[in-house]
């Protein structure tokens, strides 16, 4: 898919707790600052009423549009466009129809999609993965990635899988749901205890000696970590090594399964420099057999992309030339199965932005 060569319109919408951001992209970019609107999760008629006034806007400002494509909080049969439960937009009980009300009002096909898939979409055809991909080609390294697995790191532990340019959703909706694999730290709790706004606060304010309901927010944190060198300072690093190590585990499990390079994004990813570590730590720590003896965690071995000297051992190639049994011929491989980890590209909203108006065009090419 050639982004800026598709002109193609899509209405975009990015769906707050707080407000909504209605927006339009097309050939790949966004055609003007977002419109935004209060969401009045609270009650549900005047919420579904924003919802439209602020798509109508964006069709007024962005002229004849081929779908509408957005992330939308779950739980969601998004297949269906049905919006469950909601804990950020309580009106929503019960299920309500959102997709099919869009269609029926503005006469194109509606996409809903989770973030964390729509993420990773944006970071595949658009970020992370062709950045990989044209570093090795300048590193004359024949390896080529098709692959990406990502996360969100923020107020929960999101994920999104795609698999050839394609995102995979599962046959209900419900692929790449990482959140709730098992969590390192506490096991018989959701890896996502581990891997959130809340987790980096509980363990800030465990480290520091603070009442958790006095732990700052995690931008705070951050500060602290980069700026103080006593108690707080290392409370605060220690919070996001924890927090990398819980997600470092969970990825280990799910590269084995996915063989895919992994990038990284959410609000808590601007501390990366500090999760990164741990994280890639932990996909490569081995586990052990009942002897004792150390195993490999994965098959693969596991870089950081961000890391000057681990990013060129990623991209330097293990050549080796054999001969083929029985004739004087050889054959070159690379015996290194790797994968790298790195930060988002283009940034979280606009990924998510990217890949609702790829994952709404691959959709209506599909059916055309």
């Amino acid at each position: 898919m050639i982004l800026d060569q598709d002109d193609r319109t899509v209405l975009t919408l990015d769906a707050g707790g707080t407000n909504f951001r209605f927006s339009a992209m097309r050939s790949g970019r966004q055609l003007f600052e977002p419109i935004s609107l209060p969401s009045a999760g609270h009650d549900l008629q005047l919420c579904l009423a924003n919802i439209r006034a602020g798509f109508t806007q964006a069709r007024a400002r962005a002229g004849a549009v081929h779908a509408i494509s957005f992330a939308f909080p779950g739980p969601t049969d998004y297949s269906l466009g049905i919006i469950g439960d909601l804990f950020n937009l309580p009106g929503f009980r019960g299920g309500v129809a959102l997709g099919p009300m869009l269609e029926d009002h503005f006469s194109v096909p509606v996409f809903i999609n989770n973030d964390g898939d729509l993420f990773v979409l944006g970071e595949a055809l658009a970020g992370f993965l062709p950045e990989v991909n044209q570093a090795l080609a300048a590193a004359a390294n024949p390896k080529r990635f098709r692959h990406l697995f990502g996360i969100t790191l923020g107020t929960g532990f999101g994920a999104g899988l795609v698999i050839d340019g394609r995102l995979f959703l599962g046959d209900n909706a419900a692929g790449a749901e990482i959140w709730c694999t098992h969590n390192k730290l506490h096991p018989r709790c959701s890896a996502e205890e581990g891997v959130s706004i809340r987790a980096v606060r509980r363990v800030y304010a465990e480290k520091a000696g603070l009442p958790q309901d006095q732990a700052p927010e995690p931008k705070e944190i951050d500060r602290i970590a980069r700026q103080d060198q006593g108690v707080p300072g290392q409370a605060a690093r220690e919070a996001f090594r924890c927090l990398g190590e819980v997600a470092g585990d969970a990825l280990a499990n799910a590269v084995t399964l996915v063989d895919a390079l992994i990038v990284v994004g959410g609000g808590l990813a601007g501390a990366g420099d500090f999760i990164l570590p741990a994280l890639v730590a932990e996909m490569n720590n081995p586990l052990q057999n009942l002897s004792g003896d150390p195993l490999p965690r994965t098959e693969l071995r596991s870089f950081n992309w961000e890391d000057e000297k681990q990013r060129r051992d990623f991209l330097g190639a293990e050549v080796r030339c054999i001969t083929v049994p029985g004739s004087g011929r050889t054959i070159s491989y690379d015996p290194l199965k790797r994968t790298a980890v790195g930060l988002s590209r283009l940034g979280t909203s606009h990924a998510v932005a990217v890949g609702a108006w790829a994952f709404a065009l691959q959709a209506l090419d599909r059916h055309s």
